[in-house]
């Protein structure tokens, strides 16, 4: 197994995850750097654009659109220009919330959640974070309230529990998922993370049903059995602040991580933490994973 810096020092809170499958292009964000990035490791190529406001996931859609859950709102995004489209607005009455984590699940519905403002790292306004849905006939729902840090989301190979990180909880909560509706219910932990292995933040599920999770200001991402609640493996980075990950690569054996620098001093980023802000790819992991899924905007 191998760890590589593909993008290096790309931004300040790199973010949200995204591996086109068609194009073999990764997409990520950087929150507070207000940009979508994208790079082809075919080529080497990476491109960014500036949106003006704080983003927090990308994703693509059916009709080949770029779709972001920015600030306070899901909105289409017009790569030539950096200019939003909004498609449905969140959390009205909280104006210095934003969102966060986000991705798709197998009906093409679009879940993300909000945060209140953040004074540091893990530092945040308490309960003023929600989970919401956009539905692929733009209508938005609202599935958990109170939340302080909304993070990671994946669901089961049977699409029968969604899993989701509140991160100051250091859990990842289970809900019953109705795939059908989109209806989640009887919310539960599933796996407790101790403070030794870092605040939860963004997961994905492979082939197995294992969850992956990157885990922020301890350097790693974890492997973990959901039913079980028992950590698998351990993966280390030279950069304390791991965020997110996903898999690709044309056979979806690679995992892509991001990574932040934020809350980090100049001096440690440039003595010990060079890489810190930086996109990283992991080889040789002995499992798939899967393409992220589109929203279905058809």
């Amino acid at each position: 197994m191998s760890v590589t810096a593909v993008v290096k020092n790309c931004g300040s809170l790199l973010e949200g995850p995204y591996w086109d499958l068609p194009s073999q292009t990764f997409y990520f964000v950087d929150i507070t750097g207000n940009t979508v990035h994208r790079y082809k490791p075919a080529n080497g190529s990476h491109e960014q654009v500036n949106v003006g406001e704080n983003v927090g996931t990308v994703i693509k859609t059916k009709s080949g659109k770029i779709l972001v859950a920015s600030k306070c709102r899901f909105a289409y995004l017009d790569w030539s220009t950096g200019a939003l489209t909004t498609v449905a607005k969140v959390d009205k009455d909280l104006p210095n919330n934003r969102f966060n984590d986000g991705k798709c699940d197998a009906k093409g519905r679009f879940w993300a959640g909000t945060m209140g403002p953040e004074s540091s790292p893990a530092v945040v306004l308490p309960k003023q974070g929600s989970l919401f849905c956009l539905h692929p006939d733009k209508s938005v729902t609202k599935h958990a309230q109170d939340v302080d840090i909304s993070n990671g989301i994946a669901w089961s190979l049977d699409n029968k529990i969604m899993y989701y990180i509140d991160t100051l909880t250091r859990m990842i909560e289970a809900f019953d998922f109705n795939l059908e509706t989109g209806e989640t219910s009887n919310r539960r932990p599933a796996v407790k993370i101790p403070d030794e292995e870092g605040f939860p933040d963004g997961m994905c599920i492979d082939t197995e049903g294992m969850l992956w999770l990157a885990c922020f200001s301890k350097a790693r991402v974890n492997r973990y059995n959901p039913i079980t609640g028992e950590k698998l493996k351990t993966i280390m980075f030279p950069a304390t602040n791991i965020t997110s990950c996903c898999f690709g690569g044309p056979n979806l054996d690679e995992l892509y991580v991001t990574s932040s620098r934020e809350g980090i001093s100049d001096e440690i980023v440039k003595n010990e933490q060079p890489l810190a802000g930086s996109i990283f790819k992991v080889t040789g992991l002995g499992v798939t994973g899967f393409a992220s899924r589109e929203f279905n905007d058809l």
